[in-house]
């Protein structure tokens, strides 16, 4: 089917749109970029720069996404954003587009960003990541699989978020959170494990009564990160999660918050 343009949208001739794209009243779409099928674009919504939208995505009222990084350095460098399949992006939700020619912005599939949420220049985002109302994302943060952030929740820069993570709203991050794990307040505190989480994405009871042997070494000894990553080591079966935690720790620069 071919894609069906509202009479005042404004639609470069070079955009490319794939088959039963949508797009609705007072939109503009810059000449970079690139829908795929089935995408929708509601009223209003600005979508410029070298910007790929996958197939299916949908993108509410005034959201606006490939525009110019809120970064002193940029000058002006034909940088991107590139948003997975299936992502749903709400009303008034800005992604700006990366800093770094080579590695553009990235949003990845099955991901919902709610209202008046921004996602800075060079932030990566996994898949089913979920960030609710007000989530403001600064530069270079990376979010992994399956994470969730609650509204109202500033992310500083160069901060990470493993998978899994479930951060309660009005917190503010300024360390690295450890996949698996549930916490929130300011100064952000871990409260356990993402147990509901865990069981609902099928974790079998064997990891998740490992993972909390995990968290009690980790969080709930009075050993140092050192110490007890290596008694993890000593202690627990290295299946897969053990590892991707043991490597997420070890390969934080801002710390992990605990």
């Amino acid at each position: 089917m071919k894609p069906r343009i509202h009479k005042t949208a404004i639609v470069d001739k070079n955009a490319q749109l794939g088959n039963d794209v949508e797009i609705g009243p007072y939109s503009i779409i810059g000449p970079k970029v690139i829908l795929q099928d089935g995408v929708k674009v509601s009223s209003n919504v600005v979508i410029d720069g070298r910007t790929t939208i996958g197939k299916n995505c949908r993108l509410f009222h005034s959201a606006v996404v490939g525009t110019e990084p809120q970064d002193l350095k940029y000058a002006g460098e034909d940088t991107a954003v590139e948003i997975g399949e299936n992502t749903t992006i709400r009303e008034f939700a800005t992604v700006n587009k990366s800093t770094n020619p080579e590695e553009p912005t990235r949003v990845g599939s099955n991901c919902l960003l709610m209202i008046y949420t921004h996602v800075a220049h060079d932030c990566q985002l996994g898949d089913r990541v979920i960030l609710a109302n007000s989530v403001n994302l600064a530069g270079h943060v990376i979010i992994e699989n399956n994470a969730t952030i609650g509204g109202i929740t500033p992310v500083h820069q160069f901060c990470r978020i493993g998978c899994y993570a479930f951060i309660g709203g009005f917190s503010r991050i300024s360390m690295d959170i450890a996949p698996y794990t549930r916490g929130a307040s300011v100064p952000y505190r871990t409260a356990g494990l993402n147990s509901i989480g865990l069981q609902r994405n099928n974790f079998s009871s064997e990891t998740r009564m490992i993972l909390r042997r995990l968290y009690k070494i980790f969080y709930k000894s009075n050993l140092n990160t050192t110490q007890a990553i290596e008694k993890i080591r000593q202690d627990l079966e290295m299946i897969p999660e053990v590892i991707h935690f043991i490597d997420f720790v070890e390969h934080s620069e801002r710390g992990v918050a605990k």
